[in-house]
Order: structure tokens, then C-alpha cells, then sequence
């Protein structure tokens, strides 16, 4: 649509951010079982078989999981052990440099917690399941995706490669309710969570979470755990951000809020960046982002007012 650069970051002159991605899993074949002019059908490293889409922006549709029994994530397991080929350290020695020079904010990826073992590893329903009929299956798998992440990260520190923040994927919510009771996350979620954190904060680093779906009656615990940020805060789902921010913006930063499900309806999308970026930008603590993905149909015209507003509505001159 005449954007001169293909860098959409670079043409808006938004900040700019680097992400340091390293590889906790078993490692197994990524293979293309199938491929048609839809769809591609493949393997992953996790041991998830799944479909992606081609004429169509959506996540990939899962089809099995090599990881099914306790058994099965015993061999899985021995094949997670923290190595140097795991991190992208020609990445680092060519790039980080510049990432400081240029004030990037520096992402240490991390990938542990339910979300990415359900969904990459062992199957909803099945994990589901686990969590309330073989919960030290659940924190075996839960803490030592963790420890592999906190080995690989400690080297990287280690190495002088600093990073800002941490930050994982951690879904544990859908509409209007959460995946399992706030009693489950206490006994099984929270305390990764806190040992990530904990790990981050004795290197000055800060913690971002995020979580789709409503998960409101966590946010507590989240706080408790030592989450400095949280992202997205999906209004779709039943989340209130504003309500979010007067409860608990004087020590949660908030990332996100702004209802994706309006960017294809631009005036209404631009009138909630009006009423709602103002709440939450008070006493700081607030970076702007819709609640999801940016989808395919936005144009480029939709996109550069929605800059300018918020450009205008966070502003604190």
C-alpha cells in the first residue's frame, strides 16, 4: 500500500526492541509429513504434529503429540540438557552492539508454564487432565522446561549479553474464564513462575507475562509472584484494563488493552485509544498495544492514524 520500507518499525519510528530466542526442547526432526496448496502438514522439534494454513492467518491447527505418558516425557526429558549449540551465539557477538548503541529494549525469550506444554507438547485435554490426576508429572515437565531455560540464560548472562526483561507465553485463559482454578495455579503454576522471576530480579532484569484470556482472578498471585508487567489484557475476553490499572497499576505495569477485535472498524478503535489510553497512562506504567495480533486487513492508512493517536493520547507533554 506505498510503505516504502518493509521495516514497519523503522517507517513509524516505534521503539525499537531486540529478542534473544534460545532452544529448550528435545530436539526432535521438524519434518513436512504433507504439503498442498491449503495447508502444509509437518513435525515439530516439541514432537507436535500439526497443520498450518495457507490461504488464512490463524494459529496452526494441532493434529498429535509424540509426548503422551509420563514414560514418554522421560525420554523426552533426556533429550532437554543445556548445550552451546542451543544458543544463537553468532546472532549475539554480530548484533548485540548495536541493539546497546541503538537503546533497544533487549527480550530474554523465555518458553516454560502450561501454555507452551499444552499446546506444543502434550495436548490440551491431556495436561488438563494431569494437573488434577498426576500433578508431579505436570511439575516435572513444568520445572525442568525452566531449568533448561534458566541454564541456557545463565550462560548467555554470563557471557556479558544482557537483557532488560523476561518474558514467556503462558495462555491461561479463554472467554469469560480461565483454564483451572486459581487453587491449581497456586500449586503447580505459581511457583515457576515466581522462580523465573526471582532468577530475573537478582539480575536486575524486570518480568513480563503473557497470558491471553481472562484470567483476572490470578492477577493477585501474578503481583504476588513477581510479575512487573502484563500483556495483553484481552478486553475480548473479558478483561477490564481500566480496572486492572486502578487496582493494581501501582505495581503492575500494563502492556496492551486495547481491543483488537475493533481494527477493522478504524473510528471505533481510534475513539477506544481516546477513553482509554489517558486511564491508563496515569502515574506511568503503561505501554500501548491492541490485545492481540495486528490482522492481515489493516491498511496502511488505518495503521498510521492509529500511531498518530496514540502518539498523541500517551503523550505526557
Amino acid at each position: 500500500e506505498g510503505m516504502p520500507s518493509r521495516d514497519y518499525i523503522d517507517y513509524f519510528d516505534l521503539d525499537r526492541t531486540a529478542y534473544i530466542r534460545l532452544d529448550n526442547s528435545p530436539q526432535y526432526p521438524e519434518e513436512t509429513i504433507e504439503e498442498t496448496e491449503q495447508y502444509r502438514i509437518y513435525t515439530t522439534r516439541w514432537g507436535a504434529t500439526m497443520r498450518s494454513w495457507k490461504h488464512a492467518t490463524s494459529t496452526p491447527e494441532h493434529l498429535d503429540f509424540r509426548i503422551k505418558t509420563p514414560a514418554d516425557w522421560q525420554k523426552a526429558k533426556e533429550r532437554m540438557t543445556p548445550s552451546d549449540e542451543r544458543i544463537p551465539w553468532n546472532q549475539l557477538q554480530s548484533q548485540y552492539a548495536a541493539w546497546r548503541k541503538e537503546g533497544r529494549w533487549i527480550t530474554g525469550g523465555f518458553w516454560f508454564g502450561f501454555d507452551v506444554v499444552h499446546s506444543r507438547f502434550v495436548g490440551t485435554e491431556r495436561l488438563l487432565v494431569a494437573m488434577v490426576e498426576q500433578p508431579d508429572w505436570v511439575l516435572d515437565m513444568f520445572n525442568h522446561w525452566l531449568d533448561v531455560d534458566l541454564a541456557l540464560f545463565d550462560m548467555v548472562w554470563k557471557a556479558g549479553y544482557h537483557f532488560d526483561v523476561i518474558r514467556w507465553p503462558d495462555d491461561m485463559g479463554y472467554k469469560a474464564h480461565q483454564f483451572f482454578s486459581p487453587k491449581i495455579y497456586r500449586e503447580l503454576v505459581k511457583p515457576v513462575h515466581k522462580r523465573a522471576a526471582d532468577w530475573a530480579h537478582a539480575r536486575g532484569a524486570k518480568v513480563e507475562l503473557h497470558s491471553c484470556g481472562n484470567i483476572m482472578p490470578f492477577v493477585p498471585d501474578l503481583v504476588d509472584a513477581g510479575i512487573d508487567m502484563l500483556n495483553p489484557l484481552e478486553v475480548k475476553a473479558g478483561v477490564d484494563p481500566l480496572a486492572v490499572k486502578r487496582e493494581f497499576g501501582d505495581r503492575l505495569t500494563l502492556h496492551g488493552g486495547i481491543n483488537s477485535a475493533l481494527w477493522d472498524k478504524p473510528e471505533e478503535f481510534i475513539a477506544r485509544i481516546e477513553s482509554h489510553v489517558p486511564e491508563l497512562k496515569k502515574d506511568g506504567g503503561y505501554i500501548f498495544a491492541s490485545d492481540h495480533s495486528i490482522p492481515d486487513s489493516v491498511s496502511l492508512e488505518t495503521f498510521r492514524r492509529v500511531v498518530e493517536t496514540a502518539r498523541r493520547a500517551g503523550s505526557y507533554e
